[in-house]
């Protein structure tokens, strides 16, 4: 997910450089092995926020599941740009049953596409748009992480690694 708007960054942090390649491809890589297509949400990517922009993560994730359930996919792992690196075995978890969330991470998620009217519907009528507040609406498993979870929100956190 790559819809945020990087006001702490400065710029577009999905492509910002670390270790030698952009944000998003350390987080596009990270879901690869987990999933069957690993695509972006938001910015220059094929998909867009539902119902539109500026909801958050919650408007990329909705963007993710209609775009997912399209094409008949049953689930969507998902994953901040922000997040080049996290602790072994979490994604493993998170993948093994949807939907699930990591509570340290709440974008960090596994969603049923199934759920895609609900998350709308949420998003139309909850006054607080928070991942977690979704994640309790539809009983999601938290999973937490094993460790601390690293998260870029400026470039000095990426000098800082």
């Amino acid at each position: 997910m790559a819809g945020g708007r990087s006001s702490r960054f400065g710029s577009d942090k999905a492509r910002a450089m670390f270790r030698g390649r952009t944000l998003s491809e350390h987080a596009r890589d990270l879901l690869v092995p987990y999933v069957d297509t690993a695509v972006i949400v938001g910015r220059d990517g094929p998909i867009a926020d539902l119902p539109g922009p500026d909801l958050g993560p919650l408007g990329g994730i909705a963007g993710a599941l209609s775009y997912a359930g399209e094409r008949g996919f049953t689930s969507v792992l998902t994953i901040a740009c922000d997040m080049p690196v996290l602790p072994d075995g979490l994604l493993a978890a998170l993948a093994r049953g949807a939907p699930a969330y990591c509570p340290d991470a709440p974008v960090l998620g596994h969603w049923n596409t199934a759920s895609i009217e609900a998350l709308l519907e949420h998003i139309a009528t909850s006054p607080r748009r928070s991942v977690r507040g979704w994640a309790a609406a539809i009983g999601a498993v938290p999973i937490a992480a094993p460790a601390p979870i690293l998260n870029i929100n400026t470039p000095e956190d990426i000098a800082a690694l």
